[in-house]
Parts: C-alpha cells; structure tokens; sequence
C-alpha cells in the first residue's frame, strides 16, 4: 500500500550510478581497474555550480540519504530529517549528493561485484580501500557532475572521517567542512570492536573464506552477531535503559533456558537478522578495516595539526555528550588541531542520551546548529 510522502519531503528518488573504466590506483598499491559508483542528487544545481554538498555515509549507510524510492517503501532515506525543502540540509538552496563507497554492497563496486580477470564475485580478492582512496573516488564524482568546489562536505561517523580526509587531501576543492559525531582517528577499544565482530564473521561455517556466494549461503549468524556487537556500541548505557531497563519480553517470567528472556535481547536479535538481509559480510569486513586504518597524524608522528597543514576549509565540528565510541575528547582533539592551524572553526557538543546514534537522529539543538550554520554557507555561496 503506497505510503502518504511528507509535505517537505524531497519525494520519490532515482538511484543513478556511473562507471569509471580508468584504473584506479588505490593507497594499499593495488590497482581497480574500473569501477561503478551509486548516487542519488537532490535539489538542484545552480548556475555558477557552487551550491553543491556532498554527503559522506558511515559503515552500514549508503548513497540513499533522503526520500522514497517507490510509493510503497514505508522507510526513507537515513538522513531524511535533515535533507529536504527547508531542512538543515535545504535542497531548495542545495544541490545535494550522496555516493556509496566502493567497497560496499549498495550497488558501488565491492566484494560481491564481479572480478572481471575471474568472471565471479571478488570476494576476499577485492583489493582493500581506505579513507583516501573513497575520497578519490568521490572527488571523480564530482568531475562527472561538473562541480569544481563543494560548499561543503558533511558526514557523521565514519563519514566525518571521509570530510577530514577532503580537507586534507583536496583543500581547494571544498569551502566547508562538517564533522559529525567522529574522531581523528580509533582507539584500541574500537579497533578490538572491530576485529571481534570481524572474527565473528570470520569464523562462521557459511563463510567459506569469504567465497560464500559460490555456495549458495552466507555467514548469517557471524554477521547478525557483528551487528548485534556493533549496535550496543552505538548506544549510551542511559538509552538503553530508558528504553529496555530489566523488562522481560512481553512482560513473561523467566524461561530458566537460553531463550530470549528481556527485551534488550529481543532487539539485539532482530538488529541481527535484519541487517543480515540488506548487507554484505565481506563488505562489512572491508569497511571496519578502513575505519581501523583511518590515522592521517601517523604520517607525521602523531601530530593531527601537522596533517591538516593543507586545509583551508571553514569547519564545523559536532559532537554528543553521550557518544562514548567517539567521545567530544575526540571532537576536541580535531577542533585543537584546527585552531593550531588558524583555521576557522566552530564546535558544538550537543547534549543527548542516545550515544554514538545521535547523529542520525533529529535531535532539536543538533539540527537548529547544523541548520544555522548551512544557512550562512548557503549565503556565502550564493544558493
């Protein structure tokens, strides 16, 4: 049954995708030899091409930011509350695009794609990619549609990291940059996160050293459990007790088996499951690995001002109180960075209960900021 398309909706979206058959060198020394990559655009261009943002996704995201692709799809795109006619992220001002990362399984090039040396999927033959080389790639995207600067480059999470890496590598590319919700670079506790829920998928019989898609199957129970791993990181210890507290499933007594018994246990696993339908395992094994590597201050023995020498963006930077995967510490420590540089940059830590997820959600403070801010790159621009 086709759902009602709210009033400030940017409506029924159609997923674009461009191939790019030159080789791509990518930071790990191996070569691509051509590769696609999945868009959408909303908004529009305006005529001096200035009015453009690219908006950068986290791990399990992808290139479907806002709207509908059909009628009957009852779940918008991940970011829907800030992109839109008159949201922070106006598309009646901007002319917004978003590109899933090579690497993933959303309809860029990864794991699953076709090997064209084999004829079947790559799999674990997929070369690694990193921050950088999704940066590259994205910055041939914008060649492909014209646009020389960016107004502003957002993303949250993993997709802050990406904004970092713009600022770095392609400063006169962008005019603006905001980080949300990330960090300079993992700690060991995030990157032991990492690594558990990759042996966790690792590990599972199905996978078949990652050439599962040969065997008609895939590691279901190692990726659910990955997301069930993931998702408690991604919450604050306050969010899930408001939410779930001690309550049994259904309000039943104890089962005195293993047996679902509360009801965080119930959410856990239905996380699980469903993700285990809309993503790939290898691709998850590839995209924390990248988050693993993200460290541009290694290069300058630990020094983040030093590697953001290059940049000559305008910053916004956004953390949330009760984010305890990518704590404010590590939104302060960019923001030192960037005063260490002179750059121009502003810094909110928007208090929430929701942790890590915060960014995702349509916290007041955090989209009255953003909003603000994007008002006046609007205005700078011309939108």
């Amino acid at each position: 049954m086709p759902v009602e398309i709210p009033e400030h909706s940017v409506g029924l979206v159609t997923p674009l995708s461009v191939t790019f058959n030159a080789p791509l060198l990518l930071e790990c020394g191996r070569t691509l030899p051509a590769y696609t990559l999945a868009y959408e655009c909303y908004g529009a261009l305006n005529a001096a091409r200035s009015n453009a943002i690219l908006l950068c996704h986290a791990l399990s995201g992808d290139h479907h930011a806002a709207g509908y692709h059909s009628p009957e799809e009852r779940k918008p795109g991940w970011w829907d509350h800030l992109v839109g006619p008159g949201k922070a992220i106006d598309t009646s001002l901007f002319f917004v695009v978003c590109a899933n990362l090579i690497g993933s399984c959303k309809g860029s090039t990864g794991p699953a794609s076709i090997n064209p040396e084999t004829g079947t999927p790559w799999g674990l033959d997929f070369p690694m990619v990193t921050v950088r080389d999704w940066v590259q790639t994205q910055a041939q995207l914008a060649d492909h549609l014209g646009i020389d600067c960016w107004a502003a480059v957002v993303g949250g999470s993993l997709g802050g990291m990406q904004v970092m890496q713009w600022a770095m590598d392609l400063p006169h590319r962008l005019r603006h940059a905001v980080v949300i919700a990330a960090a300079p670079r993992l700690t060991a506790q995030n990157i032991a996160f990492n690594e558990v829920a990759r042996q966790a998928i690792m590990t599972d019989p199905d996978f078949h050293g990652g050439r599962y898609y040969a065997q008609d199957t895939k590691p279901r129970r190692g990726l659910s459990l990955a997301r069930m791993i993931g998702h408690i990181t991604y919450l604050s210890d306050d969010a899930m007790r408001k939410k779930f507290g001690r309550d049994t499933r259904g309000g039943k007594a104890f089962s005195f088996g293993f047996d679902v018994d509360f009801e965080v246990e119930s959410y856990l696993r239905h996380q699980g499951s469903s993700f285990v339908e809309r993503f790939d395992a290898n691709s998850y094994l590839y995209i924390t690995k990248a988050l693993d590597y993200f460290d541009p201050a290694a290069a300058y023995e630990g020094n983040l001002a030093a590697a953001f020498a290059p940049a000559t963006a305008q910053f916004l930077v956004i953390s949330f109180t009760s984010d305890w995967r990518f704590s404010p510490a590590r939104s302060r420590e960019i923001v030192q960075a960037l005063y260490t540089r002179n750059l121009e940059v502003t810094y909110a830590e928007i208090t929430s209960h929701q942790g890590h997820d915060s960014f995702l959600l349509p916290i007041p403070q955090y989209v009255e900021v953003l909003g603000t801010y994007l008002t006046r790159v609007a205005a700078e621009v011309g939108a």
